[in-house]
């Protein structure tokens, strides 16, 4: 079965860097674009990156030139460098793909404080 698994989350200060990795499991991974997603207490979920399965990039206006996303399809992962961060990056980060229907990971926690 599909399975994606967030890592990578933690508490680091503003101007500070992550990396979060999405471990995926159980469909061809190198076939299907893959999204970041992140949601902030008391506000909706949005989309962060996208990545196609040719290797396209799509950011949301509020992380372009701060964030990455990349793949590695001999690892079956895809990855989200983020610089510059900021408080209000702080949210709970998601993986998700859409395989005739969508699946998400179980979300990893990023907080941006000093």
């Amino acid at each position: 079965q599909v399975q994606l698994v967030e890592s990578g989350g933690g508490l680091v200060q503003p101007g500070g860097s992550l990396t979060l990795s999405c471990a995926a499991s159980g469909f061809t991974f190198s076939t299907y674009a893959m999204n970041w997603y992140r949601q902030a207490p008391g506000k909706e979920r949005e989309l962060v990156a996208t990545i196609t399965s040719l290797g396209g990039r799509i950011y949301a206006d509020s992380v372009k030139g701060r964030f990455t996303i990349s793949r590695d399809n001999a690892k079956n992962t895809v990855y989200l460098q983020m610089n510059s961060l900021k408080t209000e990056d702080t949210a709970v980060y998601y993986c998700k793909t859409r395989i005739y229907r969508e699946y998400w990971g179980q979300g990893t926690q990023v907080t941006v404080s000093s």
